[in-house]
């Protein structure tokens, strides 16, 4: 599948979702029970750099990411050893500065690169991004919001943990939510897009989370996210894969520069639970696991969080 045919495809995708979206909402124009629909929904938990929540408020939030690698990792021509794990931990920080209108910084914290094999182990910062969000729909009555936004990725991480790479990355993003009550949709759809060509790949990125409230305390939900490399870089992130032909990215978190990963979809699915302790403090965890060929660096991850409310 060439690279033309997965644009393509994307943008059916996109289409799509939002034609559906409009269409459920003319057809279904429910009022919310009590209070404000959005009150009822709530933010992802996998994929929390990428996927971003339309609604509009105020919030710091905590993240907690075990993530584990795969046994082998494969690469044009062959594979090694690898194994192990990486952990994250992070701060979200998200400001309402009118009612459309937000500040979010997506990505911060410190990476524990753990692999059994084949690289060492490594300590360091992650990138920082920061952006905008607005809602550009916000129909409380029909239950629908749909809020374009943008970050832009700062390399000022550690080159020992596959960061601080590059010349920055912006990320142009659409998010949307439909809900029908207690039960939610939420989608996202995004493209990363380099300042350098060379040492990075651009990417488009693909989310969507279902959601069911049986009551504050229990919010089950299914999750996917999926990842499309679409062009090709000249360098590897890191000196020790200068030699390597990476057919995979690193997801959300790492972008190495692969120089043989063009045209490939990468995507994760699973699922978790929110509960909301109190009308201002959430709790969620969720587990994914890598459901496509090549897996890269995905084999499993599990994500836990906090999202406090002001």
């Amino acid at each position: 599948m060439n690279t033309k045919t997965i644009l393509r495809a994307e943008c059916g995708f996109a289409a799509a979702f939002a034609t559906i979206l409009l269409a459920l909402n003319s057809a279904n124009a429910v009022s919310s029970k009590e209070g404000d629909w959005q009150s009822q929904a709530i933010s992802p938990v996998g994929n929390p750099i990428l996927f971003e929540d339309p609604r509009i408020y105020t919030e710091l939030h905590p993240v907690y990411m075990h993530h584990i690698l795969p046994g082998t990792f494969g690469f044009k021509g062959g594979s090694v050893a690898l194994g192990g794990s990486v952990d994250v931990v992070a701060a979200q920080i998200r400001v309402k500065l009118t009612d459309r209108l937000a500040l979010i910084a997506t990505k911060d914290g410190y990476i524990a690169f753990r692999p059994d094999n084949t690289l060492n182990h490594a300590y360091g910062w992650a990138d920082l991004a920061t952006g905008l969000k607005y809602a550009l729909v916000d129909d409380r009555d029909n239950q629908l919001i749909v809020t374009p936004g943008f970050t832009v990725t700062v390399p000022t991480g550690n080159e020992r943990v596959f960061q601080g790479h590059g010349k920055g990355v912006e990320n142009i993003f659409v998010s949307a939510e439909k809900g029908w009550d207690n039960f939610h949709v939420t989608g996202n759809l995004g493209a990363l897009i380099p300042n350098d060509f060379d040492t990075q790949t651009a990417q488009l990125h693909f989310s969507l989370q279902l959601d069911y409230a049986f009551c504050q305390y229990f919010i089950p939900f299914f999750v996917a996210n999926g990842y499309t490399v679409l062009s090709n870089s000249k360098s590897q992130t890191s000196q020790s894969l200068n030699a390597v032909p990476l057919n995979a990215e690193g997801y959300d978190l790492i972008n190495f520069g692969a120089s043989d990963a063009r045209g490939v979809t990468q995507i994760t699915v699973g699922g978790g639970a929110r509960c909301k302790v109190t009308k201002n403090i959430d709790i969620g965890a969720a587990y994914e696991v890598g459901a496509t060929s090549p897996k890269g660096i995905f084999d499993s991850r599990v994500t836990a969080d906090v999202s406090l409310h002001f």
